[in-house]
């Protein structure tokens, strides 16, 4: 069975990140696909951070539709895990985690409740995906499953390839054709693979997002309506512009 992992701050989760797992989910056949709202992310630890329990609850309502979408516990701080355990908001059990969380612990945490059959596909935006060589223990990271990248306009296959850790790269006399070739198809190199996944025209800020929830604005643009009705009775992001 093909399983996504898609992680992140989702805050709030909205119709991005859905087209991007929707698109994953039909292309590479995911029979389930594991949303994983960070409690603490390495890379964005200093930026203000919505409490986890309205960012995950806001990612079970925003996939409740989606067969095979699932929110995850896996990185909740664990009184948070069992407070929403005890209340009969968790549709599976997950591992719990507390601090900053790196995606290589989450990825073998999943790995360890797998089947040797079953394989696991790491969901990302190329945006973020062009920092990947700064991400902790990235090279194992990269080794451990496969990559679904969302490609977007502007970038060459190049680009994906020298983002990459250094060891990692392909020697430049490779990679210099890679600059004429969109962000596409697959890139196997050796402790690494990647499918690039083009043609998702559902982006959104989450920045943005915030900002017009702050001004009291309509977000159903971006977000499910069930999210927005959220994020409006919770009073989420009042007054703040990040």
């Amino acid at each position: 069975m093909n399983i996504g992992l898609f992680g992140g701050r989702f805050d709030p989760i909205h119709r991005g990140h859905l087209a991007l797992a929707q698109a994953a989910a039909s292309r590479y056949s995911l029979r389930q696909v594991l949303f994983v709202p960070a409690n603490v992310p390495p890379h964005k630890h200093k930026q203000p951070l919505t409490a986890f329990i309205h960012r995950y609850a806001m990612v079970a309502l925003g996939t409740q539709d989606e067969p095979g979408f699932m929110a995850s516990l896996l990185e909740a701080p664990e009184w948070t895990s069992a407070e929403l355990r005890s209340a009969g908001q968790v549709r599976a059990p997950a591992p719990t985690w507390a601090g900053v969380n790196y995606s290589i612990d989450t990825v073998r945490r999943v790995k360890q409740t797998l089947r040797k059959s079953d394989r696991l596909f790491f969901l990302i935006g190329m945006d973020a995906f062009k920092d990947i060589a700064e991400w902790h223990e990235a090279r194992a990271l990269l080794a451990e499953c496969d990559f679904i990248v969302a490609s977007r306009p502007g970038y060459s296959l190049r680009d994906v390839a020298e983002s990459l850790p250094e060891d990692l790269r392909p020697p430049a006399a490779v990679a210099r054709p890679f600059q004429k070739q969109p962000a596409k198809g697959d890139l196997v190199l050796p402790g690494v693979t990647l499918h690039l996944l083009e043609g998702i025209n559902r982006s959104a800020s989450a920045t943005a997002i915030r900002a017009a929830a702050a001004q009291g604005k309509p977000l159903t643009r971006w977000l499910d309506p069930r999210v927005a009705d959220y994020v409006r009775k919770q009073g989420l992001y009042r007054g703040n512009h990040t």
